[in-house]
């Protein structure tokens, strides 16, 4: 299994527990996070390596990628597992995987669909020579894949079966930490460092105004574990005096249900794009979500895109319910604006945030052990 980035280890451990309930004597080897290594997974190396995205962000790193590619092909050539998973990262995990089916018949699953439904279409076809079997988040994909050529299982979102916040527990979140019956924004400047380092200032800017109307407000930063001294070191320039999570000052469990609480007591997030959309949506916490990039990424990749929104609440829902602010867009003044009128009237959105975790296949069988019997069974 190879995971390269904190969304992509929550699915793999959600996955293996999947394998372990029904194949109790499964072993397991490759790259992973926190959730993977928690099941019993020695990464090979430390995860984090891989998250960097963006084309112009990859370059400087391009070489060491690389060797890293070449050396997980190769460990999965010595392991000849019965299967290989591949868990997003597409840049990376599908040349992993075109490496060792070029050199074994290896069985390759790869699990989040690439969205071709939004850009590079080509990669569909171009994958499914290395790819036996995809499985998908979303309801609306396995037909995309299947015209390629490859079987295709739609597994559901993990957001759907992760635990959430009770109203007390929000309640007493808001107690614990002195915010009370404050306004309280929650801020989300992403996973990955190059993500911080350049969402971080401009959401800093973004909440000045915002306070500046409500002053009682209280600003709350849950860090992902990788950034959080990044983050800690940022928002010291945020007004507001921010709290910032650290998951690392807390055992795994407690920080998680921390984080819970958090998302839960929200009343607003601002948050940087990506499948955190979906665990606010979990919690119905209303969101404006942006995002930037280096500029020959946003030259390249806005030129490719096929839809025009890239939050996964407006395209499940076929809405523009949740305010987004992509590339040149992604300036503080706006992201306040929206973030203001969100504050104010935060019942917009929460027909599409009810929407999208009912298509995304909440009430059904946990999503890990979906994709744990689909593999199985496409192994038989």
């Amino acid at each position: 299994m190879l995971a390269g980035e904190p969304s992509g280890d929550r699915l793999g451990g959600a996955l293996m527990t999947g394998l372990r309930t029904l194949s109790p004597d499964v072993e397991f080897a490759g790259i992973g996070g926190v959730e993977m290594r928690a099941q019993g997974l020695e990464s090979l190396f430390p995860m984090d390596e891989l998250s960097v995205m963006g084309i112009a962000e990859v370059l400087p790193r391009y070489r060491h990628l690389l060797r890293r590619m070449h050396q997980t092909a190769d460990a999965v050539l010595e392991w000849q597992p019965d299967v290989l998973i591949t868990i997003d990262v597409p840049d990376f995990a599908l040349r992993v995987a075109r490496e060792v089916k070029a050199r074994s018949d290896i069985r390759t699953v790869h699990y989040v669909a690439p969205s071709v439904w939004a850009w590079r279409p080509g990669r569909a076809a171009k994958m499914a020579r290395s790819i036996d079997q995809v499985l998908a988040l979303l309801p609306f994909e396995p037909p995309y894949m299947e015209a390629a050529g490859m079987r295709c299982d739609f597994v559901g979102h993990p957001v759907v079966s992760e635990p959430v916040a009770s109203d007390a527990e929000a309640a007493a979140f808001r107690t614990d930490t002195g915010i009370g019956d404050a306004p309280m924004i929650l801020v989300l400047p992403g996973s990955r460092r190059n993500e911080v380092a350049r969402l971080a200032p401009i959401f800093g800017e973004a909440l000045r105004p915002v306070l500046a109307r409500h002053a009682s407000a209280r600003v709350v930063v849950p860090a992902a574990a990788p950034v959080a001294a990044t983050v800690a070191e940022q928002v010291k320039r945020w007004p507001g005096a921010p709290l910032v999570l650290d998951p690392s000052d807390l055992p795994r469990a407690q920080a998680a249900e921390r984080k819970r609480r958090a998302f839960a007591a929200a009343d607003v997030a601002l948050a940087a794009s990506g499948t955190v959309s979906l665990e606010l949506a979990a919690v119905r916490t209303p969101m404006v979500v942006a995002y930037d990039m280096n500029w020959i990424s946003w030259q390249i990749i806005s030129r490719m895109v096929r839809v025009d929104s890239a939050t996964l609440v407006n395209l499940v829902t076929d809405s523009k319910a949740v305010p987004e602010f992509l590339g040149p867009a992604c300036r503080p003044q706006p992201i306040a604006d929206a973030l203001d009128r969100t504050l104010e009237a935060p019942g917009k959105q929460l027909a599409a945030l009810d929407a999208t975790m009912e298509a995304l296949g909440r009430g059904g069988e946990a999503p890990g052990l979906r994709a744990a019997r689909a593999v199985l069974d496409g192994l038989a």
